[in-house]
């Protein structure tokens, strides 16, 4: 029988907890209540103790709790919740994990569930489901569930919500897929305007034994290919839309930040890069874009998503911050370069073809790449199937020649 662990601070959300553990035990899952508060003593009998979490990080809760100093407490509690998780997980005594909470509560939560790994059942209910979830979420696959009304007792609101949350972290454990799956993976990085490339690419990389992770190059997406590729389940990277890199120079909203594009390097996992949607900057709706860039040009995607073209002369810094990011290769690399268009809409006729930005960039990168990096022209746009097979040529050699290395 399954065991569902319900996480959260005991001493002053005792009662909402124990209601979620008591409906989740009524749909035949066993529980296990973990104490993560910090003020004084549970309203309930947990299964697992303050002390005894705060233990696992090496955490002297009595002390802390002589210096009520709230903040240090909670911080010190997030700190020790991926340990108790990830010893739990590890132990195999837990099949999922559920909190309520408020910020407090959700950041000792969400720390905790963080480590856990993608897959394994993760939910949360909080007050601050309805605002930025980012620094909550991370790159991880945590649901959070709109707590409506604060988590402060029992009503008609809140049992219907703890009643539903209940019922999907017990659904989310119940549905379980087979890991029979035995392919070596690849990560590749996609936008709405390289999907040609991803698309033309990924039935030849299955035909030749691989199975393909897309993300969307959207902060998020980037982080979380990253953070991927460092746990070691990748064997090699399709990283043809580095555009967050742009956001990160300029200032737009997509940014993945500073360590984006350098997993693979780092790691030494064989990959292809390209400069794909380096001539785009991203903002939210038209309204949202910064002041200082008014007089630059514009390009509506979509109702909520404003492009802003970038300029020659951040093209020249992009080339040389993307061709550092590459040097740092330990492993196979091979940077491709598509002449006619790095994005559907910077090809000839559309609204951000602009060569003097294009040429500024290629050759930066090309200049700043140090030698033995192999560099290849391919006198196509991104999207041209041509390209895409270029690329996955390119990659299935780097694979093959960090194997034989490794042999």
């Amino acid at each position: 029988m399954a065991t569902i662990a319900v996480m959260g601070t005991l001493d002053s959300k005792g009662l909402e907890h124990e209601f979620v553990a008591a409906r989740i035990r009524s749909m035949g899952y066993q529980t296990l209540l973990i104490d993560v508060g910090t003020t004084g003593q549970p309203s309930i009998v947990p299964d697992v103790s303050s002390e005894e979490v705060a233990a696992a990080a090496g955490v002297e809760l009595q002390r802390m709790r002589e210096r009520r100093d709230r903040g240090e407490s909670v911080l010190a509690m997030a700190a020790a919740a991926p340990e108790i998780l990830l010893k739990l997980y590890r132990e195999r005594r837990i099949q999922g994990v559920i909190s309520l909470g408020g910020s407090s509560g959700t950041a000792i939560a969400s720390s905790g569930m963080r480590a856990l790994p993608t897959g394994f059942p993760k939910l949360i209910v909080s007050t601050m489901a309805s605002g930025n979830i980012a620094p909550y979420i991370g790159t991880k696959d945590i649901v959070m569930m709109p707590a409506i009304v604060d988590v402060a007792g029992l009503n008609r609101i809140s049992r219907v919500i703890f009643a539903r949350a209940a019922g999907a972290i017990c659904g989310m454990v119940s549905a379980e897929i087979s890991a029979a799956e035995t392919r070596p993976l690849i990560a590749a990085s996609m936008f709405g305007n390289t999907t040609g490339c991803i698309n033309a690419a990924i039935p030849l990389l299955e035909q030749a034994g691989y199975e393909v992770l897309v993300f969307h190059a959207n902060g998020t997406g980037g982080r979380t290919m990253e953070s991927l590729i460092e746990s070691g389940l990748i064997c090699g990277v399709l990283d043809i839309t580095t555009t967050e890199l742009a956001d990160e120079l300029v200032g737009g909203v997509l940014t993945a930040g500073p360590d984006r594009v350098s997993a693979a390097a780092r790691c030494g996992i064989p990959s292809v890069v390209a400069p794909g949607c380096l001539d785009m900057v991203n903002f939210g709706e038209q309204g949202s874009v910064p002041r200082q860039f008014f007089n630059r040009l514009f390009y509506n995607h979509n109702p909520q998503v404003t492009l802003m073209r970038t300029t020659p002369e951040e093209c020249h810094r992009l080339g040389t911050m993307l061709a550092e990011k590459v040097n740092a290769s330990v492993a196979p690399v091979t940077v491709m370069i598509p002449l006619q268009g790095i994005s559907v809409i910077s090809a000839a006729g559309g609204p951000f073809h602009d060569p003097a930005a294009d040429c500024a960039l290629f050759n930066s990168l090309a200049n700043t790449l140090r030698p033995g990096i192999r560099i290849v022209d391919v006198d196509a746009t991104i999207n041209a199937p041509e390209f895409a097979q270029a690329c996955v040529r390119e990659l299935l050699a780097n694979i093959s020649v960090s194997r034989s290395v490794v042999s």
